[in-house]
């Protein structure tokens, strides 16, 4: 009977985009602090692997999120798999450098970061509305603060996110209710998405895990990741146009 209380009061999250890099990681944070936690993806059989690691603490849920429509029923079906649900992490996203514009890429990337993750947000805004309290947050990029000639599309469709979190987030306050919505703005992490030549400040994606683990606790509302990212946020903010166009 302890057993079954324990599991019945343990806390719920599921992270849109947990088959590698930061979701991934992230996952693996929220099992150590105990957490059950629901992990979705495109590649079934790294998802797999990861929830061989604690068969009892993850459950799975295999799809690929630029298909509209189908996000929300599955999202439906993990949750009832969860028992419920306190966090909701958006992890999942696109980007490749499009130097000639190729329309097939641009709109893979609207697909899955724009049309996609709009849907997966609406879900979870309406499931905490409805259950009176909860947490949803997005892992966005500093890239979205200005737009961005290496790759076009990706830095504004992380403004796009940017700018809709924002916009739940003054929805989540006006309901005055515990229902937080975060922000999350890495730099430069080591995983596959990050393809720029000019990387630096680099972390690991264990590091960025562990710091967002802190970051939501503290029901922040935008966080850098590393801190030392606010200040390029802040550069970013001010820098002319005139200058920010040769860089």
């Amino acid at each position: 009977m302890r057993i079954r209380l324990r599991y019945y009061n343990m806390k719920k999250a599921i992270i849109v985009g947990a088959s590698s890099g930061i979701g991934k990681e992230f996952a693996k944070v929220l099992v150590t602090n105990g957490y059950k936690v629901g992990i979705t993806g495109r590649r079934e059989d790294l998802l797999r692997e990861i929830k061989n690691e604690n068969p009892e603490r993850y459950l799975i849920k295999s799809f690929d999120i630029s298909i509209p429509f189908k996000n929300s029923v599955y999202l439906d079906e993990l949750v009832s798999e969860l028992g419920g649900l306190d966090l909701l992490v958006i992890s999942s996203g696109t980007g490749n450098p499009n130097e000639y514009l190729d329309f097939a890429i641009e709109k893979l990337t609207l697909d899955t970061n724009v049309y996609g993750i709009t849907e997966i947000a609406d879900w979870g805004f309406n499931y905490f509305r409805n259950q009176g309290h909860g947490h949803l947050a997005v892992i966005t990029s500093v890239a979205g603060m200005r737009g961005g000639r290496f790759a076009t599309v990706y830095a504004a469709s992380k403004a796009y996110q940017i700018n809709y979190f924002e916009g739940l987030r003054q929805k989540a306050k006006k309901l005055k209710i515990p229902f937080y919505v975060t922000d999350i703005r890495p730099g430069f992490v080591d995983t596959a998405m990050a393809k720029s030549d000019y990387k630096f400040w680099v972390c690991s994606p264990q590091v960025a895990a562990k710091q967002i683990y802190k970051k939501l606790l503290k029901k922040k509302k935008i966080a850098y990741i590393t801190n030392r990212w606010i200040l390029i946020a802040y550069i970013m903010k001010l820098l002319p146009k005139w200058i920010y166009d040769r860089i």
